[in-house]
């Protein structure tokens, strides 16, 4: 038996537990750690992070699955338990977010995802993609390139004082319009779309959405079913605190016949119908007394979201992510919301209070908070630097703070950043 059976895999990476190991219960539901979770996250010890938006910090739940993993290569290089290790976190995804197991895959980046969906289009000459203003720069290059290849049109809905609105969507689909692209929460200003509505409106006119997810899975609760958002990709080293090479992919059922994968590997087999083997009538040269050998070369292939799994997966950050998908399920995600989305407007509307121009908009419901700070950036980060506190610049010459709220901030976090900047305001 390998030594990471499907009990012991359960107990190291906490899906399903009824409670966290006791050693990380010690704090008490506090203002202090209302979600009982700072213990999970060392870095709180050496400073304040508000940057989960940039790279989520490793829980200590995550550290320990992916030391067990190693741990065991170390013995016994054991495939059977990477795969039962694979079906385990994608099932956990699907019951968190509200999807069927057959709906989720796990890829590498959330560009596979879309790459996969825009491949599985079959997208002609004056056919249009309509994205937003708020998308991640990532997705431009895309179509940028799907522009020049194939002939498309690339619409680009304007954003209003740090929204996206619904109506601008309106008036960009048409008949010839085959997916909409959005970044379900901006990584530029943390806007959040109504996806449910946006979905709702691009359906009414023949067409499909696609949702990067980065930065809105883990932050709020999300059912997928319900939502009706035809694809869904997100990664796994932002708000979902594991490591890099992991992206959960949600392709809605019915999609799954006629969106084919942008390329291929053994990972889609699901059966070998020939063998390998000696053929005595061979005649290829080389072989002595004209024998040589027949590959395997007819198959039966995966039919579920497993499909776009080719290859290999980076598998000691799938065991982190399973152990995060089991804090997040002791949790809630419910209650991370309603930690978080408070917090982060009362980070917002302190921010504005003290004249700062805000772009996030207010009442967002995204844990993203974006501002022109409008000083000598360099001093900026010598002031946050000497304070410990660690935030994200963008935009051209790092015009703009972006601060995010996570769930082992609390209070004082905001606080402590709200007091450094009332000393530059």
């Amino acid at each position: 038996m390998s030594l990471l059976d499907r009990r012991d895999f359960l107990t190291t990476t906490a899906v399903g537990l009824a409670s966290l190991p006791a050693t990380r219960c010690k704090t008490q539901l506090t203002g202090e750690d209302p979600l009982m979770v700072r213990a999970e996250f060392p870095i709180i010890s050496n400073e304040t992070f508000l940057n989960t938006a940039w790279i989520g910090p490793i829980p200590q739940v995550a550290r320990d699955a992916a030391v067990k993993y190693v741990d065991e290569a170390l013995m016994w290089a054991d495939g059977h338990s990477q795969l039962m290790q694979k079906d385990m976190t994608r099932n956990a995804f699907a019951e968190l977010f509200g999807a069927k197991p057959e709906e989720v895959a796990l890829l590498f980046t959330t560009a596979d995802g879309e790459a996969v969906v825009t491949h599985g289009l079959d997208l002609k000459a004056g056919d249009n993609i309509v994205v937003d203003a708020l998308h991640y720069v990532g997705t431009f290059l895309l179509y940028k390139q799907l522009q020049e290849e194939k002939g498309i049109e690339l619409r680009i809905v304007p954003e209003t004082a740090g929204r996206v609105r619904l109506k601008d969507f309106d008036a960009r689909i048409d008949a010839r319009t085959r997916l909409v692209s959005i970044a379900w929460v901006s990584n530029r200003n943390g806007f959040r779309h109504d996806l449910r509505a946006l979905t709702e409106l691009a359906h009414s006119k023949g067409t499909l959405v696609y949702a990067d997810a980065v930065q809105a899975l883990g932050t709020f609760q999300t059912n997928l079913s319900e939502l009706g958002v035809d694809f869904l990709c997100s990664a796994a080293h932002k708000w979902l605190f594991s490591g890099f090479g992991v992206a959960p992919f949600f392709i809605r059922e019915e999609h799954l016949d006629h969106i084919r994968p942008d390329r291929y590997g053994h990972g889609q087999i699901a059966e070998t119908l020939t063998h390998a083997g000696l053929n005595p009538t061979s005649e290829v040269s080389g072989h002595v007394g004209g024998q040589g050998r027949f590959p395997e070369t007819d198959f039966h292939l995966r039919t579920t979201a497993v499909k776009y799994e080719y290859s290999c997966l980076a598998y000691t950050n799938v065991a982190q992510l399973a152990a995060t998908l089991g804090l997040f399920k002791k949790v809630g995600l419910a209650r991370i919301a309603e930690h978080i989305t408070p917090l982060a407007q009362e980070l917002r509307d302190g921010i504005a209070d003290l004249g700062f121009d805000t772009w996030t908009p207010k009442n967002n419901g995204s844990p993203i908070v974006s501002f022109v700070h409008g000083q000598d950036i360099a001093h900026l980060k010598r002031l946050l630097k000497e304070e410990a506190i660690t935030v994200s610049f963008q935009e051209k010459n790092d015009t703009l703070m972006r601060v995010s709220v996570s769930m082992f901030n609390n209070r004082a976090d905001v606080q402590r950043l709200l007091t450094l900047l009332e000393r530059i305001a």
